[in-house]
């Protein structure tokens, strides 16, 4: 398979962990917060590129530092999780911005940071597999600390820890997305999909299949219509065009 067939395989992979993810983040109150989050790894990106080595370890480097320190933030200082990435993101969109050699900022913000080797891919895969085996096992305590925090603290589910773990696979989906979508739109795929499917259901289970459902057919499409249409582009533009037509149409379902 070509490095594009296994980019387009990795894709939609990832837009499975991003509608799970995208989920339990809209249910805690930080999908906004998400947004910024990816802009995290732009700083990464910048220096990666200029010493010449690869975007997405540089990317990675700045993304977990950046998201244990907006966990630090958010637990010493007793800051909404939205506030506490706010005071981190204005200083690392400023920073990868200055620092990413003009001629690579397009890749570092809109995706297709290099081709996608067979190695990648499988790192890629497992980092997907991760997220969404994650996902499934802590899923009990997320519901309960969503829910109420006191009765999980209660239970034994120990609240700052487990935000620690979901900010950590969070970052970790955003970085498996940062290839196609780049750093600018990586969240993208978090956000609305999740978005979508909660203006279609009130039911938890019809909530997270709906959420898959629009993020993968937003990868699918999104990748069809830029190799057979939109030649000219990366996918990730394409593809957050679709995921904000899907929720208009969200919207027109639930008014009528």
């Amino acid at each position: 398979m070509s490095g594009q067939g296994l980019l387009f395989v990795l894709a939609l992979f990832f837009s499975l962990a991003a509608g799970l993810v995208g989920c339990i983040a809209l249910m805690k109150r930080m999908l906004l917060a998400g947004d910024v989050i990816s802009h995290l790894a732009l700083p990464g990106l910048g220096l990666a590129f200029a010493f010449k080595v690869s975007p997405l370890v540089g990317g990675a480097a700045t993304l977990f530092v950046g998201t244990f320190l907006v966990w630090q933030l958010q637990k010493k200082t007793g800051l909404a999780i939205e506030a506490a990435i706010g005071v981190i993101f204005a200083a690392a969109l400023a920073i990868g911005a200055a620092i990413t050699p003009s001629e690579d900022l397009a890749q570092s913000l809109f995706g297709q940071l290099e081709r996608l080797s067979l190695p990648g891919f499988i790192l890629g895969l497992a980092a997907v597999v991760f997220v969404i085996l994650s996902i499934f096992l802590l899923k009990d305590q997320l519901s309960l600390s969503i829910f109420s925090t006191d009765l999980a603290a209660a239970t034994g589910v120990r609240i700052a820890r487990l935000d620690l773990y979901f900010l950590l696979l969070f970052s970790l989906t955003v970085l498996v997305g940062l290839r196609f979508m780049g750093a600018l739109l990586a969240s993208a795929l978090i956000i609305m999909p999740s978005a979508t499917a909660r203006q279609l259901t009130n039911k938890l289970p019809h909530f997270f299949l709906l959420a898959v459902v629009a993020s993968l057919v937003s990868v699918a499409a999104g990748f069809l219509l830029n190799a057979f249409v939109f030649k000219f582009s990366t996918a990730g533009p394409t593809i957050a065009v679709l995921s904000a037509v899907l929720f208009s149409f969200s919207l027109l379902a639930k008014a009528a």
